[in-house]
Formats: structure tokens, C-alpha cells, sequence
């Protein structure tokens, strides 16, 4: 059995198609799909998932993305979202350095009222992280030092695509890597650094719809295919599939406390 860590399935590229996608992934063995936020909105179309299919949990945060224009009232709605049965994270928040550096102020500071309501509300905090790896660990290592009770802070370093030393100082701060997609392609140096991680510090992941694995690549991603991530992860690492499943599955469940 198999977790996916992080999918978009409310995103409107599976309105056609939702309850097909998700019977695929039941077939492909798995028993659950963590839902991250990326606004408020996406709050609710999340939750009215799980509402209406089990094995379904939602996420609660603004995308580092939405913060250019995100409002107090905004934070507030995802403050009061986190007490909601569904959620089981606060996610997915972080830095991307990517699109437009003209607001890392805002993006900052941002990310520092996740860090804190996430140990506020003691719930595992879910990490968007593109181009801005050194900033967003010297954030959250300024926020554990600062915390009452840092032991509270935890989560998953979403989409990991870094060196296993970046991993080493994520797990020291109480997060597991997420693995997808990128780790299966053929140009990616992502294999190499995630052979270098201890399989008991990651969990799989799809980012769907996007991102999709070998040999899916271009296509939409789906939940379904955390299996090919879990294989291609399965032969980094020199060990048998259902291995792959069992801790990954077992890590998951640890960290976002769900059965």
C-alpha cells in the first residue's frame, strides 16, 4: 500500500475525470492522497473532497505564490481551517525564488506565520521550495530556535531535489524529504542525491497534476502513479517494492498522523 504525500486533485485538470482517477488509485494500492493548499478557495475544494470520499485529507496554507496580494484575512481563513477534521498539515507554504523575486519580503514573512501557526496548532508544516533551499532552512532553523516548543515543529521538505546534506539538516529540524516525479527522470541528478538519504527520511509523492514520473513524463500527473515512484525509488535504493511501501507508508502516516 502506498501514500501520495502531496496531489492537487481538486485543481479543475480533473474535473472531467476525478472519481476515475481515483478508482486508479485504488487499484494501484493507494489508501491514501494528502491535498495541499495553495489559497483559500483551494481550502474548501479540498475538504469537500474528503467530505465525499475517504482516504482523501486536505492541507491548509497560502502558496508562496498567492503572497504577493494575500491578506491578514486570508491567513486568518487558513488559521481557522487548521482546526477542521480533513486537515492534517499546514502546507503547502515556502519560498520560490523562481517566477519573481520582487516580493521575498512578503513571501518571508509569510512563511514565518506558517512556521509559527504550524507549531501553534501542532501540525506538520508542508514546504514549497523552488531556488530558495539555503534561505528556507536558515528560516527554519531562526523559528525553531525561537520556539517555545520547538519539538512541535515538523513536516515534509516537499518536491526534494537537493544534495543529501540538505536533507540531513531538514531531518534535524524534523522533516522527511518528499520524492516524486523529477527523481525518475533521466536528466536529473536527483537520483543520486536520494540514494545518499536514508529511506526512513522520505516519503513519495506525485505533485499532481504535475511533474509526472517515467513513463508517464508530459502527461498529466495522476495519484496512481506513485507507484512508478516508489519502483524507480525501490531501485535506488537496492531493495524490494513492497520495502519501499511499507516504510515510506509507515513515514507518512507518522507524520501526518493519520491511520
Amino acid at each position: 500500500m502506498l501514500i501520495d504525500t502531496h496531489a492537487h486533485i481538486y485543481l479543475e485538470q480533473f474535473d472531467d475525470d476525478r472519481e476515475a482517477i481515483l478508482d486508479r488509485a485504488r487499484e494501484a494500492g493507494v489508501e491514501a492522497i494528502v491535498q495541499p493548499a495553495i489559497d483559500v478557495p483551494s481550502i474548501r475544494q479540498a475538504v469537500d473532497l474528503c467530505e465525499a470520499h475517504d482516504g482523501l485529507y486536505a492541507m491548509a496554507a497560502l502558496h508562496p505564490s498567492e503572497t504577493d496580494e494575500a491578506t491578514d484575512d486570508d491567513f486568518e481563513a487558513v488559521k481557522e481551517w487548521c482546526g477542521n477534521e480533513h486537515v492534517v498539515a499546514v502546507g503547502e507554504s515556502g519560498l520560490d525564488y523562481y517566477w519573481d523575486r520582487s516580493f521575498d519580503d512578503r513571501q518571508q514573512a509569510f512563511f514565518r506565520r506558517h512556521i509559527r501557526l504550524a507549531v501553534e496548532v501542532d501540525l506538520p508544516l508542508v514546504i514549497h521550495n523552488r531556488e530558495a533551499t539555503e534561505d528556507i532552512l536558515t528560516i527554519l532553523e531562526e523559528e525553531r530556535a525561537a520556539a517555545d516548543e520547538p519539538e512541535k515543529m515538523r513536516g515534509i521538505l516537499h518536491c526534494y531535489v537537493d544534495p543529501p546534506e540538505v536533507a540531513q539538516r531538514a531531518w534535524d529540524l524534523g522533516f522527511y524529504v518528499g520524492v516524486g516525479g523529477i527523481m525518475t527522470f533521466s536528466n536529473s541528478e536527483v537520483d543520486d542525491y536520494v540514494r545518499e538519504v536514508p529511506l526512513e527520511r522520505i516519503v513519495v509523492e506525485t505533485d499532481s497534476p504535475y511533474l509526472a514520473p517515467e513513463p508517464h513524463r508530459g502527461d498529466r500527473n495522476e495519484p496512481a502513479y506513485v507507484r512508478d515512484v516508489a519502483r524507480r525509488l525501490a531501485e535506488i535504493k537496492d531493495l524490494p517494492v513492497q520495502e519501499v511501501e511499507e516504510i515510506t507508508t509507515r513515514n507518512a502516516r507518522e507524520i501526518y498522523a493519520i491511520g
